[in-house]
Parts: structure tokens; sequence; C-alpha cells
């Protein structure tokens, strides 16, 4: 594999691991007893795996980015929460909510434009 083509696994990794430590550092600080609040790091360790996975066995890196993508748009769509919220004003539990929003829409229109230029470049 090529550098351009590890680098979505990559990326990947590393979108796990930021939304890993986004939950857990919001939970702290926020003082927060829900595990609500931990739902950015409990979407972001498959996340994380998946691209870990990705990277370490190329012949199924096609599988484990399906698989991260999937988790991706749940990110996206547990986002949209932020617009049924958002009169309360920017809280941790709305700031939350948008970054999953933003980040989780970002990463799956990369992963969706990355599928479509590796289907183009089969053919």
């Amino acid at each position: 594999m090529d550098s351009q083509t590890d680098a979505l696994p990559k990326l990947t990794m590393y979108y796990g691991i930021f939304l890993i430590g986004w939950g857990v550092v919001v939970s702290l600080v926020s003082e927060s007893n829900s595990i609500t609040s931990y739902f950015p790091s409990i979407l972001g360790a498959p996340i994380a795996l998946s691209g870990w996975l990705a990277t370490s066995n190329p012949g199924s890196r096609k599988l484990w980015m399906h698989v991260a993508v999937s988790f991706g748009l749940l990110c996206a769509l547990g986002g949209t929460r932020f617009f049924m919220v958002m009169d309360e004003g920017l809280t941790y539990a709305t700031g939350s909510m948008l970054m999953l929003l933003l980040t989780g829409s970002a990463y799956t229109f990369l992963c969706v434009r990355s599928f479509i230029e590796a289907r183009r470049a089969s053919e």
C-alpha cells in the first residue's frame, strides 16, 4: 500500500481516538454521571479499532473501512439531536452533539468520496 491508500485508515484511527478523548474529557470536566456523555467515546472505540484493523490487515481493509464509516454515520445521525436542543445554548451536551454532527458528517463524506474513487480506480 502506498501512503495515499493508508491515509484514510490512519485518519480513521485518529478520529476514533479523538472521539474517545472527547467523551472522557467532557464527561470529567462536566462532572456528568450520565452514560450518554460518553457517547462520543462509545462510537470512537469501534472507529479507532476499525482504522487499526484496516491498517494492519490490508486484505480486509475494505471491510474494516465500511465498518468504520457505519459508525461515522451514526456519529452524524446522533449529532442531529443538536437541532432539538440548540435553544438551550452551548453546553457540554449540546457542544458534543454539534461536534458529532460536524465531524461525523465530514468523516462520512471523506469515506464515501474515497470509496467512489477506489471503485473508479478498480474499473
